[in-house]
C-alpha cells in the first residue's frame, strides 16, 4: 500500500514558466540528477506528452518506467500514474499542483504516493521519499530560476 507525501516549495517564476519546465521532458536529464534518459512515448493533440519513459540511476533505487499525464487545462495541475509496475514500484501517483501568487511568483506542491516492489521499512521509506521530493523540488526551483525571464 501507497502512502502519500506531499511537499511544497515557492518558486520566483511565474506559473506558465514552471509548467513549461515540467512539460520539457525531453530536458529533465539537464537538470534532474537521478534521471539518466526521458523519451517521450505518446503525445496528446495539443502536443503535450501523454506516456513518458524515464530511466533513473538514483544510487539506491535504479529503474526504468514509463508514467501517463493529464493536465488541466491552464497548466496549474499535472498528474502522473504508472502504466504499468516496474521492476522496483508496483504503483506510482502523482501531482505537482501550481498557484501563482499576486507578485508573479508560484508555489509549487509536489504530491508523490509510490507502492515499492521492494521491501523497505518504514522509517527508512519516509526518508527516501522526503529525499526525492526535496531534490525534485529544489532541482526544479533551480532550473526555472536559472532560465531567462522571457
Amino acid at each position: 500500500m501507497a502512502d502519500t507525501s506531499t511537499q511544497s516549495i515557492q518558486v520566483h517564476a511565474p506559473l506558465a514558466r514552471v509548467a513549461a519546465v515540467i512539460c520539457d521532458f525531453a530536458r529533465y536529464p539537464e537538470w534532474a540528477e537521478s534521471i539518466k534518459r526521458v523519451e517521450v512515448l505518446e503525445e496528446y493533440e495539443d502536443g503535450y506528452a501523454a506516456q513518458v519513459r524515464f530511466q533513473i540511476d538514483a544510487t539506491v533505487l535504479i529503474d526504468e518506467y514509463t508514467l501517463e499525464y493529464a493536465y488541466a487545462d491552464d497548466l496549474s495541475r499535472i498528474e502522473w500514474s504508472l502504466v504499468e509496475p516496474s521492476k522496483t514500484q508496483r504503483s506510482q501517483e502523482g501531482s505537482y499542483d501550481l498557484v501563482e501568487t499576486a507578485g508573479g511568483e508560484t508555489t509549487v506542491t509536489y504530491t508523490l504516493a509510490v507502492d515499492l516492489a521492494i521491501g523497505m521499512l518504514g522509517m527508512f521509506r519516509r526518508k527516501a521519499e522526503k529525499m526525492i521530493m526535496d531534490t525534485a523540488l529544489k532541482e526544479l526551483k533551480r532550473r526555472v530560476e536559472s532560465l531567462p525571464a522571457a
